[in-house]
């Protein structure tokens, strides 16, 4: 229970309201709408929950009467561009991101013993659960013992960062750990964490009084946007915006445009939700919705189950949006019944939702929206999406044709596009375009039971014709949470997806963030050698280029019964749609449409297998663990006691000689260029990600602190290590720096020596010489997730600056959260258009007085003695941006105010 004093209730409309027996106080919209804020009963849903944030916080400080008043005009003009401060009830991490923030709540708590604070000071002030879903790696695959085998590797791996996180778990107040092998954070959230109506006791003149509130969060993974789909607004932040609102920060944003996008009809006979998110993902990104909200409305929403809206609310990371959002409606009731939650809490969500004007049925009018699009849900056809793209979508009737395609555009190989070549030890050979990888991985589909009861009911259809899958496929089935095992089980799917390799891997975030492990040497071997196009196939939400296998250059994201199927096929040069599959026993062709299930099969299935009681089970002691995770040994204390020798944790830079008030910011004077990028430039391109090679500087790193290479883990595993994480940004594989001709990964060129190197080396040789660093990049610049370190990263690397045509939402905020300025090119410039090489110098003056949205100007020295005056916008959004960017960083300003206080 906390104590709050509150003053303000500026339009009158704080009452109560009455839920099975229990008396909650609440925030009426309808009361504040009779009250002076017109119109606000037709604001999107999206837009009701924050209005009702700013009508719970308003204090006259960091919410006006003014900040919410802007909500009605809002209202009116269906867009505005007036910032609010946005308060989350709870944050929520995996361990990827969160294990580098809590890294650096411990560092904060050394750095405050030292400003001479109260180390205590530093603790969650919102609820904040962290679930380990992102270690695993599909090490073992095919097997009966495949899931004990990676969960043993896994505990090896990763023992000091699971004791740091058991540390953190007994250190922190508000702070909860859902230990491995449980599930992916996502489905985890929408299975059991998330209420849609959130609830909290605060004690108001020594009387405690329970408020009702909608559910609203912020995680550390770009697809925290899942929990939409149960009508609880929440989205990715990275670890750096997570910490501040952890610590009582407010999260400023300007009030967003909100597009709706309308569904009609229903989906065919065959179609799964994957196809429908695939085809919402492309509608989206030609629509353009970043930094947007996406709502979603119309009759077809009924004809949706909430786990189908919750696979589309997924992949609003994929689509540009903010979030994806859908209202409450009685689908949502019925999924917090069927999932195990208590009376209580249905209750309360319906009745809270009604009173709130915040309840969908047939006959609420449409909302407001800034714009809009449609799309009859009868339009959707089976669909894959790639080779590198979620956004670029394929029908499955295209995808070999446009195979073809893609093998001269982006890997000019269509002349040997036939080509066979030996496999090393096997009586099979390997081509272009042959399916290597075939996972059923990720939180986007193994929430919905309809997907994966339809991939379970395929494999047995196709055991039934006597079909196998290929030989050179790497199978893997890593659910998102452990119920999913008991419906597979219990419908007795698991048996069959077994015959096809798909055997249980892990519970955990595997293919899908490049943890797919490696595949067979000889396998790995034949593709290096004769430089096989070879494709992954994958129920995940993310196949950017580089990120789920060094070995494999074209992915494809597709449903789960689709990568079963193409397990079957091997390769995506056959047509799904008019090639068979295989033979059958008698030696007949076997066609898709053969073994694919009926709608109604399905349908039955899962109504017979999915119980309430399974979630109940399942989720009774969650915080548990295993008997390994219990046995697990830490030292409490309030500060951390920090291992030198650990190459997984160590205790970060970002702190030092820091003094209780911020000196002046320094202009930028002499920097050299880093970096030149052209657009689609990922965080998944700039953060360490996937596996550290052994001649890379991370990797020279660990075998100089004698660490063996089978033992170097990934990139995201060793998150709480800066010495890693620093050598491997922008050290991506498939990352084109234009400054090096005809050269893939890491490298730029040095000036003025011109000698080229890896990217660290140089920054580091800059460092050295005393000389700050730039990045320029075109469009899109830091879109996907694996977002902390990107901006850590470029920090530690000496970059003052980066100069793009546009930003992504969340890592643009990150750049200004660690001090690296953010600018933008104005009209369509960019550093194509000026000509640079790489070679030139760049000033930019008047740091110390700048503005958000203000025109500031770089001056850029070239080699030939010119001078050019480029006029560029600052991408600090907000005056709380820049107070962030003046103190050096997000943290550093909560630190100080923190400091100061005690």
């Amino acid at each position: 229970m906390t104590t709050e004093t509150r003053s303000l209730d500026s339009f009158n409309c704080r009452r109560e309201l009455q839920a099975n027996g229990k008396t909650y106080a609440y925030f009426d919209l309808k009361e504040a709408e009779k009250n002076g804020l017109d119109g606000v009963s037709g604001l999107p849903f999206s837009l009701k929950v924050l209005l009702e944030n700013l009508l719970r916080h308003e204090d006259g400080r960091s919410v006006t009467k003014d900040d919410i008043q802007a909500m009605a005009d809002w209202a009116k003009e269906r867009r505005s561009s007036h910032e609010i401060a946005f308060r989350p009830a709870r944050v929520l991490m995996q361990d990827f991101t969160g294990v580098p923030a809590v890294v650096d709540l411990a560092a904060m708590r050394d750095a405050m013993s030292a400003l001479g604070g109260d180390p205590e000071k530093i603790n969650p002030l919102a609820p904040v659960d962290l679930v380990i879903d992102h270690s695993v790696m599909v090490d073992y695959f095919g097997t009966p013992t495949s899931f004990k085998r990676n969960v043993e590797r896994e505990y090896e791996r990763n023992g000091e960062r699971y004791t740091f996180l058991k540390w953190g778990q007994d250190a922190f107040d508000n702070f909860r750990v859902v230990p491995p092998g449980t599930g992916i954070c996502h489905q985890v959230n929408l299975e059991y964490l998330g209420r849609t109506v959130w609830t909290k006791d605060v004690s108001e003149n020594g009387e405690t009084v329970s408020y009702a509130f909608p559910d609203t969060l912020v995680g550390t993974d770009s697809h925290t946007t899942m929990i939409n789909g149960l009508s609880v607004l929440g989205w990715g932040v990275g670890g750096i915006e997570a910490e501040a609102a952890m610590l009582g920060q407010p999260i400023s944003m300007v009030i967003p445009e909100v597009i709706g996008f309308k569904l009609t009809g229903k989906l065919n006979e065959g179609v799964t939700a994957t196809d429908l998110v695939l085809t919402v993902t492309q509608m989206l990104r030609q629509k353009g919705v970043v930094g947007k909200f996406v709502e979603f409305y119309g009759p077809g929403l009924g004809n949706l189950s909430l786990e189908d809206q919750a696979t589309i609310s997924n992949m609003a990371p994929e689509y540009g949006a903010t979030c994806g959002f859908f209202p409450v409606d009685n689908d949502t009731l019925n999924y917090l019944k069927a999932t195990g939650r208590g009376d209580d809490v249905i209750a309360l969500v319906e009745a809270y939702a009604k009173a709130q004007g915040m309840f969908r049925t047939a006959d609420t009018p449409d909302p407001a929206f800034t714009d809009a699009l449609e799309l009859d849900l009868g339009d959707v056809v089976p669909s894959l999406a790639g080779p590198k793209r979620p956004q670029d979508r394929v029908a499955m009737t295209d995808a070999s044709t446009d195979f073809a395609r893609v093998m001269e555009s982006e890997f000019n190989r269509a002349d040997d596009i036939a080509s066979r070549y030996d496999v090393k030890g096997e009586n099979y050979d390997l081509g272009h375009g042959d399916i290597v990888i075939a996972a059923i991985t990720s939180c986007t589909n193994t929430s919905n039971p309809n997907v994966l009861i339809a991939a379970g009911l395929l494999a047995r259809n196709a055991i039934e014709k006597g079909l196998e899958v290929k030989p050179w496929v790497k199978t893997s089935l890593a659910p998102g949470s452990q119920v999913v095992t008991d419906y597979l089980e219990r419908a007795g799917l698991q048996d069959d997806l077994d015959k096809l390799g798909f055997d249980l891997v892990g519970y955990g975030c595997t293919t899908c963030i490049g943890n797919s492990g490696p595949l067979p040497e000889h396998i790995s071997e034949a593709i290096r050698d004769n430089d096989i196009v070879a494709c992954s196939v994958l129920s995940g939400n993310r196949n950017f280029e580089g990120r789920i296998n060094p070995d494999v250059k074209a992915n494809y994201l597709a449903s789960p019964p689709l990568v079963v199927a193409y397990a079957l096929a091997g390769s995506m040069q056959i047509d799904l749609a008019k090639d068979p599959l295989g033979e059958d026993k008698t030696g007949k062709p076997v066609y898709l449409k053969d073994i694919w299930p009926q709608s109604k099969e399905i349908a039955e299935l899962v109504r017979s297998t999915v119980t309430d009681q399974m979630f109940r089970e399942r989720y009774g002691d969650v915080f548990k663990g295993d008997e390994t995770w219990q046995t697990i040994a830490v030292t409490g204390g309030l500060t951390y006691n920090w291992d030198t020798s650990s190459t997984y944790v160590q205790h970060p830079p970002f702190f030092e000689n820091m003094a209780k008030e911020p000196k002046a910011v320094n202009d930028v004077e002499n920097a050299r260029v880093m970096g030149l990028f052209l657009d689609s430039i990922t965080t998944d391109h700039i953060s360490p990600a996937g596996a550290i090679k052994k001649d890379s500087p991370a990797g020279q790193y660990l075998v100089e602190h004698g660490v063996d290479v089978v033992d170097f883990n990934s990139y995201g595993s060793r998150r709480g290590n800066h010495e890693v994480m620093m050598r491997g940004t922008f050290a991506n594989i498939r990352i084109k720096n234009q400054m090096v001709e005809g050269v893939e990964g890491g490298y730029t060129i040095h000036y003025p020596s011109g000698e080229q190197m890896a990217i660290y080396d140089a920054a580091m040789r800059y460092q050295d010489e005393g000389v700050p660093l730039v990045v320029f990049a075109g469009k899109e610049y830091g879109t996907g997730s694996s977002r902390d370190w990107a901006a850590k990263g470029t920090r530690l690397l000496g970059v003052r600056a980066v100069i793009a045509q546009s930003f992504e939402r969340i890592h643009r905020s990150n750049l200004v959260g660690m001090g690296v300025l953010p600018l933008q090119f104005q009209d369509g410039q960019g550093w194509q258009e000026l000509g640079l090489k790489g070679d030139e110098t760049v000033n930019i003056k008047g740091l110390d007085a700048l503005e958000p949205r203000a025109t500031v100007t770089a001056e850029i020295a070239f080699a030939d003695g010119r001078v050019e005056s480029v006029p560029l916008i600052c991408r600090i959004d907000t005056l709380d941006e820049l107070d962030y960017y003046r103190n050096g960083g997000i943290l550093h300003y909560v630190l100080r105010n923190l400091a100061r206080a005690a």
